[in-house]
């Protein structure tokens, strides 16, 4: 019998990213592919690599020159790049980067299998050639739902399978397999993007917003609460825009409890939300659904309106705050986070301070600041009133303290809350942490436990808030609440 062929796959990026990864997996798998961690174990290591802005474009390079050195060492034969930045430069990455093997578009994912063994035959897949993917859908969002010969990763069915490939665990079973065995997992709820920020260049290589069906939504949260998924988190580049292709711009309102009565599932969370797409509803669902968590993951981006004009996007600095005291008037243990560019093109001191009027009064838990830099096919790249560079730097050092102190700072009025925490790693000397309801994975703090006896990952500890390190809170988990994770552990 042929010893089988093994594929690894090393993902850059975002969580949207992650989902693509273990979509890719279960095409490879259910065509008789075996799945393996290491790169060093595998014929061909496959690099899901991040288009989004310099530093994860540096980082995914070095991801697919790392695996290149595996050639010639141990079982790696092949090195292929797909994901956003194979994607966005295509056939120039491939001159570029020699040492890829195989440089695949979302075009290719449908065909994954058959285009790693053509590569590792030795044969070659021509690279594909960019191109606008906004143009691939019509320009109508009514009218993209009966188009069904784009690519649009990780909305995949079980019924997007060839006959007799279908996954084992039944036909509620999504086109996915886990990669890992973390208590949460993402699901998407759309891909793409219809807003025209003048600095992001996501939407290009995206492409247009398109909603997956609510049934396949579900259908995909139910098989992942049998695999023992305690929380998901719903994902896409923008989930308050979700449904307009369907015909209802509220079904997330909708949706969200449904995904909160699945079996298993003890927390939903919904990332990425526009403020200026915020609807009362929205926030009275996300405040007030049992498992759906009061977490908002508000893309503000800047709080002065001109440069926000600049940005083309709306918003000032009173009616975002204005935004965050309903939410908190509704649930005043809300978990709120934000990015920030600094530096944008036409930025001035006076734009600066009002940024820094808003972070000083919005209270937020956590916050991401970047320096603006330009990006290829973007309109704030055609800007000429560019910031120097040096100053970029200096403003971006000058907020970065001041988010640092100011999440510092919300994290102490939390001492004395009471958090339901999920615990994520258990370890006899580093001790066990785990996320409050206001915390998504990665990108916020965590909760160190005082006490973890009994405790496994995926459990469920309602504890107290009793100090903090930096952003990152210390809870000592409540008499007879251990008992209770046990019970819900089950």
């Amino acid at each position: 019998m042929p010893e089988r062929r093994t594929v690894a796959l090393v993902t850059l990026g975002c969580a949207r990213n992650e989902v693509d990864s273990e979509e890719l997996a279960g095409r490879l798998e259910a065509d008789g592919w075996h799945l393996v961690e290491d790169a060093s174990d595998a014929d061909v290591a496959v690099v899901n690599t991040c288009g989004f802005v310099d530093a994860a474009k540096k980082d995914s390079v070095d991801a697919l020159l790392e695996a290149n050195d595996l050639k010639g060492h141990g079982r790696t034969q092949a090195v292929v790049a797909v994901g956003c930045m194979a994607e966005r430069y295509g056939k120039d990455l491939a001159e570029a980067l020699p040492e890829a093997d195989g440089v695949l578009g979302f075009d290719d994912y449908a065909d994954i299998s058959d285009r790693l063994q053509t590569i590792l035959n030795g044969g070659i897949h021509a690279s594909h050639t960019p191109r606008d993917r906004r143009k691939l859908l019509p320009i109508s969002p009514a009218e993209r739902q009966s188009v069904s010969d784009v690519a649009l990763p990780g909305h995949g069915a079980a019924s997007d399978l060839p006959e007799g490939l279908a996954p084992a665990s039944g036909p509620r079973a999504p086109l996915r397999r886990r990669l890992d065995g973390a208590p949460v997992a993402s699901v998407k709820l759309a891909s793409g993007c219809d807003r025209r920020c003048s600095f992001c260049a996501i939407p290009s290589f995206r492409g247009s917003f398109i909603s997956r069906r609510p049934s396949d939504v579900l259908n995909e949260a139910r098989w992942l609460g049998e695999q023992g998924v305690k929380e998901i988190m719903l994902v896409s580049e923008n989930n308050t825009s979700y449904g307009k292709d369907l015909g209802d711009i509220r079904l997330l309102e909708s949706l969200l409890p449904e995904i909160a009565e699945v079996d298993g599932v003890e927390r939903v969370r919904v990332s990425y939300l526009q403020p200026a797409e915020m609807r009362p509803g929205l926030i009275d669902v996300l405040t007030s659904t049992p498992k759906v968590m009061p977490y908002f993951d508000l893309s503000f981006q800047h709080s002065a309106p001109d440069v926000l004009r600049a940005m083309r996007r709306f918003g000032d600095t009173d009616r975002f705050l204005e935004l965050l005291d309903t939410i908190r008037s509704k649930a005043p243990q809300a978990g709120v986070r934000s990015n920030f560019i600094v530096g944008f093109p036409g930025e001035s001191e006076a734009d600066l301070a009002e940024l820094e009027r808003f972070l000083n009064g919005a209270r937020l838990d956590a916050i991401g600041v970047f320096g603006y830099s330009d990006e290829d096919g973007t309109e704030a790249a055609t800007y000429d009133n560019k910031v120097d560079e040096d100053v970029v730097a200096e403003r971006l050092a000058r907020v970065s303290r001041l988010a640092e102190e100011l999440v510092s700072q919300r994290a102490e009025e939390r001492v004395g809350e009471t958090v339901q925490v999920l615990v994520e790693s258990v370890d006899s000397v580093e001790g066990v942490y785990g996320r409050g309801a206001h915390q998504a994975p990665e990108t916020d703090g965590q909760v160190l436990l005082t006490s973890g006896e009994g405790l496994s990952v995926g459990r469920m500890v309602e504890a107290k808030v009793v100090g903090t390190e930096g952003v990152d809170l210390v809870a000592e988990p409540l008499q007879g609440s251990l008992a209770w994770s046990e019970e819900a552990g089950r």
